[in-house]
C-alpha cells in the first residue's frame, strides 16, 4: 500500500474511534439521567411512571424529526442500502455529509432513550460516510481517490471499521463485514479492513481507558468462566437444541419484522394518516414499550429497570439463579438480583423477558430512527440461552461427574451461545461467534458455540431472507439476490430467454438527427455503437453524458457563428469550446437571429441531416458481453462479481440484444418454476425418436413473458 492508503486508513480509524466513545459517552450520560429521574421520584408511582414514560418519548420523537428535516436517508439501519451500493447501484444523498450529522445524532438519541434499538447497523452506514467523505478529502492530494472502484474497496474496509468500533472486536468485524455486504470479496480489501478495524478498535478501547470507565484495555463484556473444564460432552445437545430453536426463532423475528413493515407500508387510512403525522407512530410505539417495562407495573416481571448493557452483563455472569432465588443474594450479585423476585420464579421471569423483548425488538426497528437489530437480538439470544442453562442447571443440581471430578452447570456459558446463534441466524452470519470471543474474552466455548451457530445458520436460511435481505425486498432496493443451490434449472436458462431484443443503438452512419432523437427517447446511460444496421458489428459503448455535451456542442452558438466566419470545409474539435465566453457568443447569437430569422432554424435543420462524425466521440472499445447460450448461473456469477448494471449480447460479434440488472432480478425468482422430467413422460414418442437426448422440462405457469417465449417443451441435442 501506498503511504497516502496508510494516512486514510487511520484516518478512518481514529475518526470512527472518537464518533463511537462519544456516542457511547452521550447515550450512558443520557441512560443515567434516566435512571436518577426514575429512582429520585420513588415513592410517588405516578410520577415516576410520567418520567418513565415521557423522557424516552421525547428522545424517539427528537431522533425521528430531526433524520425527517435534516436527512430522510439516514433513517433505518443502513446495512441493506450499503450492500446495494457495492453492488454499484449509485443511491443518492445516502454518502453524504448531512446523512452523517443525522444519523450519529438520531442514533445518540434513540441509544440514549434506553429503546431495544442497536448501534451496529447504523454504525457501518456512520463508517461508509465518514469513508466517502474523506475520500474526497483525499482526492486533492491524489488522483486514484477520485476513481469508482477504488471507493468500493474503501467502503469494504469502512464496514469492518464500523463493526469493530461497536464492539472492540476487529476480527470479527472484518469477517461479519466481508459476510453480510460482499457477494465476492476481493483478497486486497482483506489486510486493508484488519488495519483499520484494529487501529480502531485500540483507539476505541483506550479512550475509555482515559475516562477511567476501564483499569486497562479489555474485552466489552467480560466474562470469567472456568477455563480447566468450561463444559462436558453431555451438554453438547442442549447447545444443539439452543442452535436449531434459534434457528426457528430468527426466522420468525425476520418474518415478523417484515410484516410489521409491510402493515406499515399498505395504504390503508391508519397508514396514510400515520404518514401524514410522522411522530405518532414512534410515540405510540415508545410509549407502550415503556409502559410495559415500567419497573413497579409489569416491568418488575420482566427486569424491565434493567438497560440493554445491563441485561448482557447480568445475563452473562457466572451465577446460577436457580440456585439462590428465594435465598439472600451471595455477594458481588449486583445488578442480576433483578432476575430474582421475590414470588414469582425465574424461568417465568427469563420466559416474559423473552417474549416481551422479542416482538418489542421486531416492532421497534421499524421506527423511523436510525437503528440496528444486532444488540436486541443478541439480548434476546442471550435471554434464551440462560433460560436453557438454568433449566440444566435445574435437571443437574449436582453438576456433571467426569473423571471422579463433578462441574458444575454454567448458565452464563448457555447465554453466550445463544446470544452467537441467534443473532447469527437472523443475519445468516457465522463470525458472529467470533464476534463473542471477542466481546467476552474467552473461547472456552468455542466448539459448542460453533455448532450452534452453524445448526442456526442451516435452519434460519432455509425458512427465510436475512433480516437485511429481507429489507432489501419490502424497500424493492436494485440488488442482486443468490441463486439458490438447489436450482438446477439457473444452468437451462440462458441469456437468449431474458435479454432484450429490441435495443436502441447508434452506428457509424447515424446521422445528428437520429442521435438527438435517441437521446430524447431513452434514459440509457450507455449506449451501443454498431458499424452500420445492416451488419450490426458492435464497435463499442458511448457514454450519455458524452453524446449529449457533443450533440449540444454541434448546434451550439458558437460553433455556429465559427462555421459562418471559416466557410462550411473548417473541422475543428468539439472539445475546445468546452469553456468558451458564452456573452459574446450571446450578443451575436441575437444579431444573427434578429437579421437572419429562420436561418438560424435552417442552419440547424442542414446540421441535423449531418453524419455522425465517430473520431470526436471517445468510444469505450470493449463493452462487457455475452453470448446467446450463456447461461443464468453464470451471468449470475459475472454481474455479482463485476459488479455490472448490463452487458451486451452477441453473436459472431453482432448486436442481438442486451441483458441489465433488472432482467437478471426479475428471472431468479422463477428459476424453480423450471424442473427436469423424464424424457418419456412429457414428449410424445415421434419427438423422442427424433431427439434421443431431450432435455425435457415442464414448465408451472403463470410465468413472466420472457420464460413464456420459450416453449414448453425445451430440447437441448
Amino acid at each position: 500500500m501506498t503511504c497516502s492508503y496508510w494516512i486514510f486508513l487511520v484516518l478512518l480509524g481514529l475518526t470512527m474511534a472518537l464518533v463511537s466513545w462519544c456516542m457511547d459517552y452521550a447515550s450512558a450520560k443520557s441512560l443515567q439521567v434516566y435512571k436518577w429521574m426514575h429512582g429520585e421520584l420513588q415513592g410517588n408511582v405516578l410520577l415516576q411512571y410520567l418520567a418513565w414514560v415521557t423522557y424516552p418519548m421525547v428522545l424517539i420523537m427528537f431522533a425521528s424529526l430531526f433524520c425527517h428535516l435534516v436527512a430522510p436517508q439516514s433513517i433505518g439501519s443502513g446495512i441493506p442500502e450499503l450492500k446495494t451500493i457495492l453492488r454499484g447501484v449509485v443511491l443518492k444523498e445516502y454518502l453524504t455529509l448531512k446523512a452523517f450529522v443525522a444519523k450519529v445524532i438520531g442514533l445518540t438519541a434513540g441509544l440514549g432513550s434506553g429503546m431495544p434499538v442497536g448501534k451496529e447497523g447504523p454504525f457501518v452506514h456512520i463508517a461508509s460516510i465518514c469513508a466517502a467523505v474523506l475520500s474526497k478529502i483525499m482526492s486533492i492530494f491524489s488522483g486514484v481517490y477520485e476513481n469508482s472502484a477504488h471507493n468500493q474497496d474503501l467502503l469494504v474496509c469502512a464496514c469492518a471499521v464500523g463493526v469493530a468500533t461497536c464492539f472492540a472486536a476487529p476480527v470479527g468485524g472484518v469477517l461479519f463485514s466481508i459476510e453480510v455486504t460482499s457477494t465476492y470479496f476481493a483478497v486486497r480489501n482483506y489486510w486493508r479492513g484488519y488495519f483499520a478495524a484494529t487501529f480502531s478498535a485500540f483507539i476505541f478501547r483506550v479512550l475509555s481507558v482515559w475516562n477511567k470507565d476501564a483499569v486497562t484495555i479489555t474485552a466489552l463484556f467480560r466474562t470469567n468462566f472456568r477455563m480447566e473444564f468450561p463444559f462436558d460432552l453431555q451438554e453438547l445437545p442442549a447447545f444443539a437444541i439452543i442452535g436449531i430453536s434459534c434457528g426457528f426463532l430468527g426466522a420468525f423475528f425476520v418474518f415478523l419484522n417484515r410484516q410489521v413493515v409491510l402493515v406499515m407500508r399498505r395504504q390503508t387510512a391508519l397508514t396514510r394518516f400515520l404518514t401524514k403525522h410522522r411522530l405518532i407512530y414512534p410515540a405510540v410505539v415508545t410509549l407502550v414499550i415503556a409502559t410495559l417495562t415500567f419497573p413497579p407495573g409489569f416491568g418488575q416481571f420482566m427486569a424491565g429497570e434493567l438497560m440493554p448493557r445491563e441485561c448482557i452483563t447480568s445475563l452473562f455472569d457466572n451465577f446460577t439463579w436457580t440456585k439462590i432465588w428465594g435465598s439472600p443474594p451471595p455477594p458481588g450479585l449486583g445488578r442480576s438480583a433483578v432476575w430474582l423476585h421475590p414470588q414469582v420464579n425465574v424461568f417465568i421471569i427469563l420466559l416474559l423477558f423473552f417474549v416481551m423483548k422479542f416482538w418489542m425488538s421486531a416492532v421497534s426497528t421499524t421506527m423511523p430512527i436510525p437503528s440496528g437489530a444486532f444488540m436486541p437480538v443478541f439480548i434476546l439470544g442471550a435471554a434464551f440461552g440462560r433460560l436453557v442453562g438454568e433449566i440444566m442447571a435445574t435437571l443437574f443440581p449436582n453438576g456433571i461427574l467426569f473423571d471422579g471430578i463433578v462441574y458444575r452447570i454454567l448458565p452464563g456459558g448457555y447465554a453466550v451461545i445463544g446470544a452467537a446463534a441467534m443473532t447469527g441466524a437472523v443475519t445468516h452470519t457465522v463470525s458472529t461467534a467470533v464476534i463473542c470471543f471477542e466481546l467476552t474474552g474467552q473461547i472456552s466455548h468455542i466448539l459448542p458455540m460453533m455448532v450452534a451457530v452453524i445448526l442456526a445458520n442451516m435452519v434460519a436460511q432455509g425458512l427465510q431472507p436475512s433480516l437485511y435481505d429481507s429489507i432489501i425486498q419490502v424497500k424493492k432496493l436494485p440488488y442482486l439476490p443468490e441463486l439458490g443451490f438447489g436450482h438446477f434449472s439457473k444452468y437451462n436458462i440462458f441469456v437468449e430467454d431474458i435479454m432484450v431484443r429490441k435495443v436502441k443503438f447508434l452506428s457509424s452512419q447515424s446521422t445528428y438527427r437520429e442521435l438527438n432523437n435517441l437521446l430524447k427517447s431513452t434514459s440509457l446511460k450507455t449506449i451501443p455503437l454498431v458499424d452500420s444496421k445492416e451488419s450490426m458489428i458492435l464497435l463499442g459503448s458511448i457514454e450519455r453524458s458524452e453524446l449529449l455535451a457533443f450533440c449540444d456542442w454541434w448546434l451550439s452558438a458558437e460553433r455556429r457563428i465559427l462555421s459562418q466566419r471559416q466557410g462550411p470545409a473548417s473541422r475543428e474539435s468539439w472539445e475546445s469550446f468546452a469553456y468558451v465566453d458564452e456573452e459574446g457568443a450571446e450578443e451575436s447569437e441575437e444579431k444573427v437571429c434578429d437579421a437572419l430569422g429562420n436561418g438560424i432554424k435552417a442552419w440547424e435543420e442542414a446540421e441535423l441531416d449531418k453524419q455522425i462524425d465517430i473520431d470526436q466521440i471517445r468510444i469505450d472499445p470493449s463493452p462487457f458481453q455475452l453470448v446467446e447460450r450463456t447461461s443464468l448461473h453464470k451471468t449470475h456469477t459475472l454481474f455479482s462479481l463485476l459488479g455490472l448494471s448490463h452487458a451486451y449480447v452477441t453473436s459472431i460479434g453482432k448486436l442481438v440484444g442486451v441483458v441489465a440488472l433488472k432482467e437478471v432480478r426479475r428471472a431468479i425468482p422463477h428459476v424453480a418454476l423450471l424442473r427436469p422430467r423424464s424424457p418419456c413422460s412429457a414428449v410424445p414418442s415421434h419427438a423422442c425418436a427424433a431427439v434421443p437426448r431431450a432435455l425435457c422440462l415442464s414448465i408451472t405457469l403463470p410465468l413472466p413473458s420472457f420464460l413464456l417465449r420459450r416453449s414448453v417443451l425445451l430440447h437441448r441435442c
